[in-house]
């Protein structure tokens, strides 16, 4: 199993330590740097400066936002990436949601398993550098009736094949995932419901005549290294609470459905009604201990190896750590008990 380290969302008052963050997951030998984006930076730019900052370490998009960038945009940035850091960027994608969608790119968050299949088939046409014609519901390459003809990609990237991750939640997007992707971008993933994701992902890629051998399973998961559990625990709670209970609509949250799913209705109603009622400390409070812990790496170094070994065990082949804490040490710490902790599971 490898490692990966996610460095979220950057503007947050932490970027010279993102750097310092990624070089360090470099130096160490983690497989790779995924950035994210939402609505304030975007994560292309932020990869292409860790590119230049780094050596080895891969650099990975988790996730590109499907509603921001046409397919042939998405290809293009993709192909530039992939030369600028020698062969080291990972496409990762995914719908957003319906608040984001149409609230801040002005697209209709509608058929969003329809809109992926065809995002990704024109992509797959672009970085191949066939001539771009596509003809489907959501997008027809080039236009018909006017002066466009169809073109070809004129850069040529470093590798063929770029690997292609999708963020999927939902059993459809799910299953869908594993029939047309390299791999899976996961969050509140627990090893004790690892079949609530593990099972349509194999469903999708026996549609596709295939099994999860060579699929990259990559969730990833927060990390508070400390003695005191509960303190880890709680250091979790207002992330928490965040995506469970205030990502998306009350009729639209993916999370919150994830956490049903795993068996968690009731705590999940109360931390929704909460969080909407902008009851933030109620919300974090309402998340249950066991819900934080079972998607978390928390505790000592052995606590930490025996949670990973466990991941491994689930199928996981590159488990994404977001390092908890404010300062440069708390994250490097983390980044280096992951290190420690994977060796001592005898999984490096």
């Amino acid at each position: 199993m490898r490692l990966g380290i996610n460095l979220g969302y950057w503007g947050l008052g932490m970027d010279a330590d993102n750097i310092a963050v990624a070089q360090e997951a470099d130096r160490l030998g983690y497989s790779v740097c995924w950035a994210a984006e939402a609505y304030g930076s975007d994560a292309a730019t932020v990869l292409s400066f860790v590119a230049a900052k780094t050596e080895r370490i891969d650099v990975g998009s988790a996730i590109f936002q499907i509603p921001a960038r046409t397919p042939a945009m998405t290809a293009m940035t993709a192909a530039t990436l992939d030369t600028l850091s020698g062969g080291r960027f990972r496409l990762g994608l995914g719908v957003s949601g319906p608040q984001v969608s149409e609230g801040w790119y002005g697209v209709k968050f509608d058929k969003p398993l329809a809109r992926t299949r065809e995002y990704v088939e024109i992509i797959r046409k672009a970085m191949s550098r066939e001539r771009l014609v596509h003809e489907g519901e959501h997008w027809t390459l080039p236009l018909p009736g006017g002066p466009g003809k169809p073109l070809k990609l004129t850069v040529h990237p470093v590798r063929e094949h770029i690997p292609l991750y999708i963020a999927a939640i939902g059993p459809k997007n799910l299953e869908q995932t594993g029939e047309i992707a390299d791999g899976w971008l996961g969050i509140f993933f627990a090893p004790e419901h690892a079949g609530l994701s593990l099972d349509p992902l194999k469903a999708g890629r026996a549609k596709a005549g295939k099994s999860l051998d060579g699929f990259d399973l990559c969730p990833t998961v927060n990390i508070a290294v400390g003695e005191d559990i509960k303190a880890g625990v709680d250091s979790q709670r207002s992330y928490a609470a965040l995506y469970i209970g205030g990502m998306g609509s009350k009729e639209k949250n993916f999370y919150n459905q994830l956490a049903r799913r795993m068996g968690y209705e009731q705590a999940a109603d109360e931390v929704q009604e909460k969080y909407l009622a902008r009851d933030y400390e109620g919300a974090a409070a309402a998340v249950p201990h066991d819900l934080i812990d079972a998607t978390s790496l928390i505790g000592d170094t052995a606590r930490i190896a025996d949670r990973m070994q466990a991941y491994a065990d689930a199928g996981v082949t590159t488990l994404t750590l977001a390092p908890s804490g404010f300062t440069l040490d708390e994250r490097v710490r983390a980044l280096r008990t992951g290190v420690e902790a994977l060796e001592r599971a005898g999984l490096a």
